[in-house]
């Protein structure tokens, strides 16, 4: 029954593969392969031997010799839990994406364009890098990579060129929020688990992730796709009085989220919930501010008639939404039947450790190395809450440390690797190989530069 449930997720995850192959959206095979793993998990629950629980982390002991119906109990329990989790990071999503397109109504982000004034492609992709490397950190690297190819869709009008910068910037987005507690799902779950610390966790991996963005960014700064100017274009007057403004609020609000997650302890898609309700509130109130007494302005006269966050709304990639939802219910499949907990004590015990020996701990860096590039092929959150059943390491453990790093980093190498990437293909339809043709490469080149980094330090600190 593993073997066809297995099947079924390969023959799902090619279908995504080759989406313009197929001619057929992504969506719908992930759509699918959900649907049909948890069916198949419902007719052969009794011909399960194991289960994984996801709240402790741990396989269900003597789930084998529990009755029909409380094995269906725990599968319905299970999968409401994954679904809540999953919503978690959909409203998340949505509550983020609805904040840029209520900026991009009021013609924010042309307040960024204006800064750069650089039209060298060489220039514009630093510039892009370390914002991405700095705003993953801030306001985690799935928003910060919405807020970046916003801006850039208003800067290079190329999209053939603008893949390009937006395949370095997933590197980066991914890169910077590796170091951050809430820069990075994965990091988050080890900072919750009480597995690190904020302090030590930017002390070991500041530098690594750094060198994991700078290596690639230097290598593309010489490819052919970024030499030369971009074409420029006559500067339109903006749309509304109100986009700095708006910009500016918009932004605040999405960095208000980790502050508010850190005083309420609440999930972060509540504080998002807060930041959509305050920047409406404003967009409503401004949207109103245009009607004009003498009716001079029909453009801005009827545009006021006209809700930003009903437009807004209009506006969100639902495709991306319902794409998520059915890739990491696939995953969470594979999870509940502790195929992936296995596999990853499998590696544990099969690998030759190749670790030094730290505060009496022995560290299989080749593992969490394989972890790192697993997590561009399976979502790396079901791999990362397997570690955390699979290793005993105190607090601050520099296996920790990597975990995250890796988990973190390694998504980079396949579009569909990480959070970031899956949004950034929804944006710019970006194709799955033309990315690991392009930029896989790139990532990983970054990927093990930042790992050996990490494995040098280690002996100084």
């Amino acid at each position: 029954m593993e073997t066809l449930l297995i099947a079924i997720f390969v023959i799902g995850y090619l279908a995504i593969t080759l989406e313009h192959n197929l001619k057929i959206d992504k969506l719908i095979p992930a759509l699918a392969m959900m649907a049909i793993l948890w069916a198949i998990m419902a007719f052969g629950i009794d011909g399960f031997q194991a289960w994984f629980d996801s709240g402790k982390h741990a396989l269900i002991e003597g789930f084998s010799a529990l009755g029909h119906e409380d094995k269906m109990h725990v599968l319905e329990e299970t999968l409401l839990h994954h679904l809540g989790k999953t919503s978690e990071i959909l409203v998340f999503l949505l509550g983020a994406m609805t904040i840029v397109e209520i900026i991009d109504y009021f013609d924010g982000f042309a307040t960024i364009k204006s800064f750069v004034k650089t039209r060298s492609k060489k220039r514009i992709l630093w510039i892009f890098a370390f914002l991405a490397f700095i705003l993953s950190a801030i306001i985690d690297n799935l928003t910060a990579t919405i807020v970046l190819i916003s801006i850039l869709q208003k800067i290079v009008k190329d999209r053939n060129v603008r893949i390009w910068y937006a395949g370095l910037i997933i590197i980066a987005a991914n890169a910077g929020g590796a170091w951050s507690p809430i820069g990075d799902v994965t990091t988050t779950m080890l900072w919750i688990g009480k597995k690190v610390t904020t302090a030590k966790l930017i002390g070991y991996l500041l530098v690594p992730s750094l060198v994991c963005m700078l290596i690639p960014t230097f290598i593309a700064s010489f490819l052919p796709a970024f030499k030369g100017e971009i074409e420029t274009e006559e500067t339109a007057p903006a749309k509304s009085k109100f986009g700095a403004t708006m910009l500016y609020l918009g932004l605040t609000a999405i960095v208000f989220v980790p502050i508010f997650k850190t005083i309420t302890h609440l999930p972060p898609y509540v504080g998002m919930m807060l930041s959509l309700a305050v920047v409406a509130t404003f967009a409503e109130i401004y949207s109103s501010s245009k009607i004009a007494i003498s009716s001079v302005d029909p453009v801005s006269d009827a545009e006021s008639h006209h809700s930003p966050v009903h437009s807004a709304l209009t506006k969100i990639e639902l495709p991306s939404i319902l794409f998520f939802l059915g890739i990491l219910m696939a995953v969470a499949a594979l999870e509940s039947l502790g195929l992936l907990f296995n596999f990853a004590e499998g590696l544990k015990q099969g690998m030759p450790l190749l670790g030094t020996e730290i505060a009496g701990t022995q560290i299989s860096d080749l593992v969490v190395i394989l972890l790192g590039i697993g997590s561009a092929v399976i979502d790396n959150v079901p791999l990362v809450a397997a570690s955390l059943g699979m290793f005993s390491e105190p607090l601050d453990n520099p296996l920790w440390h990597f975990i995250a790093y890796s988990a973190g980093t390694g998504g980079s190498m396949l579009i569909i690797g990480s959070a970031a990437g899956v949004v950034a293909m929804g944006m710019e339809k970006i194709d799955f190989f033309w990315y690991l043709k392009k930029i896989g490469w790139l990532a990983f080149i970054g990927f093990i530069a930042g790992a050996i980094c990490f494995v040098i330090m280690r002996y100084f600190f």
